[in-house]
C-alpha cells in the first residue's frame, strides 16, 4: 500500500497564474494539489467552470464556495460600520476580501488533509500579508507557500509551462492592468498607472460610467436598522442587495472612482485606482446617518477606534485579538444608527439631501432660531465662562512672567 501524498490547497483564480501553479507546486514540492474558488460577487467565469479547468489542469480535488452572501454580511457590513477607509480614501476593497477567502482555504486544508496552503501573490504586495497572517491565525499549524515569490514563478515562465503543456487556458490575452475585483468594488493597478502622471483612461474602469457627462439626477432613499442597509426606496434588501443596486446606480452616475497613491506595508507607494460605488454611497449615507444617532464623544472616540480598525484590516490582521476587541466598541455605536438616508446621486457624487431617524438626537426645538426655541441661552455666559477659565489662567499667568502674546503694533485710523 502507497503512503499517501501530502496535499497543498491552492487559490485558484481559474487564470493563467494559478492554473500553471497547479503542476508548478506538483512537480517542485511532490504534492497533491487542491484548488479553492470562493466567489465574492467579482463576476466572471461560473466556478463549475473553473472548477473543472483546475481539474483539467492536475488538481485532486476542487473546493468551490458561493460566498457573495457571507462576504457582504460578515466583511462588507462591519466595513461599513467603521467606515472602513484607509487613508479617508481607500474603501478595503481587497483588504475584506482575503480574509474571506482564506476561511474557506482553511476549511479545505482541514476537509482534505492538507498541510500547506498556497496563494498567487508577489513579494512586494499587501496581499501576501493578508493571506499568510490569515491562513496562519486560523491555522496556526499550517504553513504557506506562494509560488510566484518562492518557487520563481513568473509570467513568462507560465506562459511557456501553459502552452508546453496544452493547459485549457488562455495565454495570449494581453491586459497591462492587474486588477483584483468583488462585489464591494474593484482594485486596479500597474501598466501604465505606474507613472503617476498618467491620468487613467477609460478602459480602466468597468463598475462606473464618465461622471462627465452623466444621466438626470437619480434620488434614493437607503434605510438603515443598527447600522445595516434594509431597504431601497422602500423595497426591503439584503446587504448583498443593497450593494449590488448601488452598484448600479451609483456605478451609472460615475461615483467612487479613486486615484491615490498609496502606503503599503511593505514600506512602498503605489498608485492605485479603485472603483467602488455601492461602497462609497453607503459608507456616506452611513456617516451622516450616524452624525444624527451618535453622541458627540462618542462619535469622536469611534473615529479614532474605526481608524485603527481600518488600518489593521488593511494590514491583514482581521483574526486578531486587537480587531476582535475593536468590533465589540463599533457594534455597539450602532444600536441607534437606524432611519432613512435621502441622497441625489449625479455626476460622480452622492450628495445627501434629508436624513429621518426615530433614534435621531437632533431636537428640532433645541436647534431652531424660530419660534418655539427650547434652548436657554441665558445659560450661554456661564458655559462660556468655565470653558474659557483655564485658557484664560494660563495667558493672565504668561502675562505675568512676559510671555504674553505678541499682537504686533496696533495702527488706528
Amino acid at each position: 500500500m502507497s503512503e499517501q501524498k501530502d496535499r497543498v490547497v491552492l487559490a485558484y483564480s481559474g487564470g493563467l497564474d494559478t492554473s500553471v501553479a497547479i503542476g508548478w507546486i506538483a512537480e517542485q514540492t511532490g504534492a497533491e494539489v487542491v484548488t479553492v474558488s470562493v466567489d465574492v460577487g467579482q463576476g466572471g467565469e461560473d466556478l463549475e467552470v473553473i472548477r473543472q479547468r483546475a481539474i483539467d489542469c492536475g488538481a485532486v480535488e476542487a473546493y468551490i464556495a458561493d460566498a457573495r452572501d457571507e462576504f457582504a454580511n460578515e466583511y462588507c457590513m462591519p466595513a461599513l460600520a467603521a467606515n472602513g477607509l484607509y487613508m479617508d480614501a481607500y474603501p478595503l476593497v481587497s483588504a475584506i476580501s482575503r480574509p474571506t477567502i482564506v476561511k474557506h482555504l482553511v476549511t479545505a486544508a482541514r476537509r482534505f488533509g492538507a498541510s500547506t496552503v498556497a496563494h498567487g501573490c508577489t513579494g512586494k504586495g499587501n496581499d501576501q500579508v493578508r493571506f499568510e497572517v490569515g491562513i496562519t491565525s486560523l491555522g496556526p499549524d499550517l504553513k504557506c507557500l506562494s509560488p510566484v515569490r518562492d518557487l520563481a514563478l513568473t509570467r513568462e515562465f507560465a506562459i511557456e509551462y501553459a502552452n508546453k503543456h496544452d493547459l485549457p487556458i488562455e495565454t495570449t490575452k494581453n491586459n497591462p492592468f492587474s486588477i483584483d475585483q468583488n462585489v464591494w468594488g474593484r482594485a486596479i493597478e500597474t501598466g501604465f498607472l505606474e507613472d503617476i502622471w498618467n491620468a487613467p483612461t477609460k478602459d480602466v474602469y468597468q463598475y462606473t460610467d464618465d461622471p462627465t457627462y452623466p444621466p438626470l439626477p437619480d434620488e434614493v432613499i437607503i434605510s438603515f436598522d443598527k447600522g445595516i442597509p434594509v431597504a431601497i426606496d422602500g423595497q426591503k434588501v439584503t446587504p448583498l442587495e443593497a450593494i449590488q443596486i448601488l452598484n448600479r446606480r451609483a456605478g451609472a452616475q460615475g461615483i467612487g472612482r479613486i486615484d491615490i497613491v498609496e502606503d503599503r506595508m511593505v514600506g512602498i507607494k503605489s498608485r492605485e485606482i479603485y472603483e467602488a460605488p455601492g461602497a462609497m454611497t453607503l459608507i456616506e449615507a452611513h456617516r451622516e446617518l450616524e452624525n444624527v444617532t451618535l453622541d458627540r464623544e462618542q462619535a469622536r472616540f469611534k473615529r479614532t477606534v474605526a481608524d485603527q480598525w481600518t488600518n489593521i484590516v488593511y494590514e491583514g490582521q482581521w483574526f486578531s485579538p486587537l480587531k476582535k476587541s475593536l468590533d465589540a466598541f463599533i457594534e455597539s455605536t450602532q444600536e441607534y444608527v437606524s432611519g432613512d438616508i435621502r441622497m441625489t446621486l449625479h455626476g460622480g457624487r452622492a450628495t445627501v439631501t434629508g436624513r429621518r431617524s426615530d433614534t435621531s438626537l437632533y431636537d428640532f426645538n433645541l436647534a431652531t432660531y424660530d419660534a418655539g426655541d427650547t434652548f436657554d441661552q441665558a445659560s450661554a455666559r456661564g458655559f462660556i465662562e468655565i470653558t474659557g477659565l483655564p485658557s484664560r489662567l494660563a495667558a493672565a499667568r504668561d502675562v505675568s512672567f512676559g510671555n504674553g502674546e505678541d499682537l504686533g503694533e496696533s495702527v488706528l485710523s
